[in-house]
């Protein structure tokens, strides 16, 4: 079991975000808006391509926790868009806790772009252990 401490920090480098990767992601989820998988429709509007899902960054935040805590530990997750992701784009994930107090932790979470762009700001509280 692992033990949750202030200053802990976790990182989980997602895999590149290909066209195929958002194809895939729209089917599984059912999230077919055009501004994800098609360059066309993107244009038309002003977009330069096409963009990663929102909700994909939140499902690889969701991995990094439960790859680091059981999924049962998990108490409270919630994030806030902040920038897009643009395809190809190599998110970094990471989470730091910041408190731990009657045994529970509270994490701090962001979802980066190589370049520092944050695209994805969060908070998780889990059992510290």
């Amino acid at each position: 079991m692992t033990t949750l401490n202030t200053g802990d920090s976790f990182t989980l480098r997602a895999p590149q975000v290909t066209r195929a990767t958002l194809a895939l992601y729209a089917g599984a989820s059912g999230d077919h808006n055009p501004v994800h998988i098609d360059t066309d429709a993107c244009r038309a509007v002003g977009i330069a391509d096409v963009f990663a899902h929102g909700m994909l960054s939140m499902a690889y935040l969701g991995r990094l926790l439960t790859d680091w805590v059981p999924q049962e530990r998990v108490k409270t997750y919630g994030v806030r868009f902040s920038a897009i992701t643009p395809v190809n784009a190599t998110p970094l994930c990471n989470g730091t806790v910041t408190e731990v107090e009657d045994g529970l932790a509270h994490l701090d979470l962001t979802v980066s772009l190589p370049d520092g762009t944050v695209t994805l700001r969060g908070s998780a509280v889990v059992s510290a252990g």
